[in-house]
């Protein structure tokens, strides 16, 4: 018997680009695209669909970017972010129900947007104070909540961990691993709440070829770029993100 697959090519048309430009973020260059992907396929099915169907492609970008990246993380942040993430991760599965997922992505759009024109507006210095630890908490547990709702994590902790002005490929590395536990966490729960089916999964094998193509490219990339493009990538990813969650949660 075949597997149920989703068939209508206008939804391969969003999710081709849209898995490719998430295999990019894990690699750390263009951190923030990522967000961008369930937007994008929810174009053509329902948000919980699209977030159902990136479960295993992203648990492969995962395990391919802790590969390429295994030796470069900072293990003393991770020890501190784990924990909130897995909170936000909790917080998510009892919310999931109640709280539309617009909404998250409109909130999570304009929180994007207002860091975003922080940084701009008043460019950090050397000098500068690092962000507290009640700060980082707090944005890393929103992190692990919104990418519960809508594998839109990266914008809430890139706010914490952008200023901490980590080299490149430290800041990949950590991300990379912070990002396995969380969405390693999120399989029970999406089970429990009924998100995984033959159909999602059957739909995630089509794509599967195109998650190692998109952190390749990305890994290329985020090991030559120097540090000022590399977080000007970062920030482009922000904005494009910023904007389209919020069209998405308050005008689409």
């Amino acid at each position: 018997m075949a597997f149920p697959l989703i068939t209508d090519p206008h939804f391969y048309a969003v999710a081709v680009p849209a898995v490719l430009l998430l295999g990019i973020s894990k690699s750390g260059f263009g951190a923030g695209f990522g967000s961008l992907a369930v937007p994008l396929m929810a174009l053509a099915v329902t948000v919980p669909q699209a977030a159902a169907i990136l479960m295993p492609l992203l648990l492969l970008m995962d395990l391919l970017g802790l590969a390429a990246f295994r030796n470069d993380f900072d293990r003393a942040l991770l020890k501190f972010l784990i924990p909130f993430g897995l909170l936000g991760t909790v917080i998510g599965t009892l919310l999931f129900r109640t709280l539309s997922a617009h909404t998250v992505a409109g909130i999570v759009g304009v929180f994007t947007l207002l860091f975003l024109a922080q940084r701009l507006a008043f460019p950090p210095k050397p000098d500068d104070p690092l962000p507290s630890r009640a700060v980082g908490a707090a944005l890393t547990a929103v992190s692990g909540f919104t990418s519960f709702i809508a594998h839109a994590g990266g914008p809430p902790i890139n706010a914490y961990v952008i200023p901490l002005r980590l080299k490149p490929v430290v800041f990949t590395a950590t991300m990379a691993y912070f990002f396995f536990v969380v969405n390693l966490s999120k399989w029970i729960p999406y089970a429990w709440l009924g998100l995984i089916d033959l159909r999602t999964l059957a739909t995630s094998a089509a794509l599967m070829p195109l998650a190692p193509l998109g952190v390749w490219v990305g890994i290329r990339i985020a090991r030559r770029i120097d540090a000022t493009w590399f977080y000007r990538f970062v920030y482009l990813g922000m904005l494009l993100t910023g904007l389209k969650l919020v069209y998405d949660g308050f005008f689409a």
